[in-house]
């Protein structure tokens, strides 16, 4: 059985993605980005934990997180043409509207994701 979608801003990913909204998240297969210990191998994940940043909108390197090669790199990039994904949006709306009111629209549209 699937988990319900909630508005949660603490299911807010490192990269802007919503979690709440994962199949691997609602099939209780992964505690989400924030909880998920064995993601050691994201870089976003490290930079954000390393400097105490909830997301890559809290950055103070870039104002703009396409401009961060840990965030904008060939796999990301992959994956954003592949499931027509835009996390920087994520990232811009986070930073414009804040944490609660993005998790609120995107758990209302049953988002993991902008899409392009």
């Amino acid at each position: 059985m699937e988990k319900e979608i909630v508005n949660d801003a603490n299911l807010i990913a490192y990269c802007g993605l919503f979690c709440a909204e994962c199949r691997g998240y609602k099939k209780g297969t992964c505690a989400g980005c924030q909880k998920n210990e064995k993601a050691t191998w994201c870089k976003v994940r490290t930079c954000c934990m390393n400097n105490n940043y909830k997301s890559c909108a809290d950055c103070k390197e870039f104002s703009n997180a396409m401009d961060c090669r840990k965030y904008n790199n060939f796999i990301s990039k992959a994956f954003g043409f592949i499931f027509r994904s835009d996390r920087g949006a994520c990232i811009a709306m986070i930073k414009e509207k804040g944490y609660e009111n993005f998790a609120a629209y995107m758990a209302e549209n049953k988002l993991q994701s902008m899409k392009r």
